[in-house]
C-alpha cells in the first residue's frame, strides 16, 4: 500500500502559474486526492485483512458463504440495537440476533460496501472535472503573458532557461509588458469569456459539493446527513450505536442451498465486516470535510459577486486584493488605472498580478498607465516596433484559437 501512495507523487504536480483561487484548489488539489486515497485504503488488504469473514455450520464451506455474502448483501436487525441489553451482555453484537422464517421484525440490508471503492473513485473524478473544464476554457492565457515575469531575475543578454526556470532578458521583459498593455488597451472584449467561465466553474464547485453529499446520503441509505451531528452529540466514546447502525462490524447472512433430496436448506451465518472499520472513519471525516468545503466554496462565490460590485468603486477593497503584490507601494496611480477597466479586465489583471514579481508588477502598472493615456488621444498612438508587432500578433492569434 505504501508503494501505491508513493506513486501519487508523480501525479500531483505543483503548478508554477496560478489560474484560480484557494477554494478552487481545495476541490481538485486536495478533495479529489482525498477520495483517491480513500479508494486505495478500502481496496487494500495489507492492514485491513480480509474484507469479510463468516462463521456458519459445517454444511457449506466458509469461502463459499463469504463470497456469497460479500457480493450480495448482509443484514442487521434494528431491534437488537438496544443499548441496555448490550451493556448487560445479553446481546453479543449490535444488530445481531435470532430471526425466524415467520418473523415480522424489521431487517436492514447492507449492500453498499462492495460499491464503496467505485463510488469514491467516481467522486474523485467529479471533484477534478471543474478544474479540467476551467483549464480548457482558460486556454493558457495567464501563463503565456506572465511567463518569465514571475521572478525579478533579468539578464542583460539573451533570455535563458535554468533548471526549468525561464530567465528573461531586459528587452524581452519590456516587450512582454508592452504586449500586456496592448492586450488591455486595444482588446477590451478579450477576457469576457474568461471571466464568465471562471464564475461558472466556481458556482459549479459549490453545486458539486452539495451533489456529492446527496450522493453519499443516498448511498448510505439516507443516514449520511445526520452522521456528523450524532457523532458530535454522542462523543467519540459514545457513538457506537450511531456508527454501528450505518457501518455494522458484525452482520448476519443467510445462504440457501439444495439438500440431498432437493429440499432447500437455510444456512445462517454471522459475518465480521473488517472493511467497515475503515469505511466509518472515511465517511465521518468526509462529513466534516464536505461541510468545510461547502463553506469555503460559498464564501468564494459570495466574494466573486462582491468583487464585481466593488472592483471599480472601493480603493480599500483594491488595496486588500493588490497589497500582497505591492503595486500601491511602488506606483501611486494604480487605483486610477484599475477604475478604468471593467470587471473582466480587472479580474484578469488581479490573477496576472499573482503570477508576477512585485517589482515587475510596478513596471506593468506604469506601462498600463502610459497605455491608458495614449489611448485617450488618437494622435498620441504610436506604432510598435516590428518585432513587437509580430509578438503581439502571435498572442492575439493564440487567443483567437481558444
Amino acid at each position: 500500500m505504501l508503494v501505491q501512495f508513493g506513486q501519487l507523487k508523480g501525479i500531483v504536480k505543483v503548478r508554477q502559474y496560478t489560474i484560480d483561487n484557494f477554494a478552487f484548489k481545495l476541490h481538485y488539489r486536495l478533495t479529489a486526492w482525498i477520495f483517491v486515497v480513500a479508494t486505495i485504503l478500502v481496496t487494500s488488504r495489507q492492514y485491513i485483512g480480509e474484507h469479510i469473514k463468516c462463521i456458519a455450520d459445517d454444511g457449506v464451506k466458509a469461502e463459499v458463504i463469504e463470497t456469497f455474502c460479500f457480493f450480495t448483501s448482509t443484514f442487521t436487525i434494528p431491534k437488537y440495537y438496544d443499548e441496555k441489553l448490550l451493556k448487560l451482555g445479553v446481546l453479543p453484537h449490535p444488530g445481531v440476533g435470532p430471526l425466524s422464517k415467520d418473523s415480522t421484525d424489521e431487517v436492514t440490508y447492507h449492500a453498499y460496501y462492495q460499491w464503496v471503492p467505485f463510488v469514491l473513485f467516481l467522486q474523485s473524478i467529479m471533484f477534478y472535472f471543474p478544474h479540467l473544464f476551467w483549464k480548457k476554457k482558460e486556454g493558457g492565457r495567464l501563463k503565456l503573458l506572465a511567463e518569465g515575469l514571475r521572478f525579478n531575475v533579468i539578464t542583460r543578454g539573451n533570455s535563458m532557461d535554468v533548471n526549468g526556470v525561464h530567465i528573461t532578458s531586459a528587452q524581452e521583459k519590456e516587450d512582454k509588458l508592452t504586449t500586456i498593455r496592448e492586450v488591455f488597451v486595444e482588446r477590451r472584449m478579450l477576457h469576457r469569456s474568461w471571466c464568465f467561465w471562471m464564475i461558472i466553474c466556481e458556482i459549479l464547485n459549490l453545486i458539486n459539493v452539495v451533489v456529492q453529499g446527496y450522493i453519499i446520503n443516498k448511498f448510505l441509505g439516507g443516514k449520511f446527513w445526520g452522521l456528523g451531528p450524532k457523532v458530535i452529540s454522542d462523543g467519540i466514546d459514545g457513538n457506537a450505536d450511531v456508527l454501528e447502525r450505518v457501518f455494522p462490524k458484525v452482520t448476519k447472512c443467510v445462504f440457501h442451498k439444495y439438500g440431498p433430496s432437493g429440499t432447500i436448506q437455510n444456512h445462517d451465518a454471522m459475518c465480521v465486516m473488517a472493511l467497515n472499520v475503515i469505511n466509518e472513519k472515511i465517511y465521518v471525516f468526509l462529513w466534516f470535510w464536505l461541510l468545510f468545503l461547502f463553506i469555503c466554496s460559498l464564501i468564494a462565490v459570495i466574494y466573486r459577486f462582491t468583487s464585481m460590485a466593488l472592483h471599480s468603486k472601493s480603493s480599500m477593497f483594491n488595496k486588500f486584493i493588490f497589497t500582497p503584490y505591492k503595486p500601491n507601494r511602488k506606483f501611486k496611480g494604480w487605483f486610477g488605472i484599475l477604475k478604468r477597466y471593467n470587471y473582466t479586465e480587472w479580474l484578469f489583471l488581479s490573477y496576472l498580478s499573482s503570477n508576477m514579481d512585485p517589482l515587475i508588477l510596478k513596471d506593468l502598472f506604469e506601462t498600463l498607465g502610459k497605455g491608458l493615456s495614449d489611448s485617450d488621444s488618437d494622435s498620441d498612438k504610436k506604432t510598435l516596433p516590428d518585432d513587437h508587432e509580430r509578438n503581439l500578433e502571435d498572442v492575439m492569434s493564440f487567443f483567437d484559437r481558444q
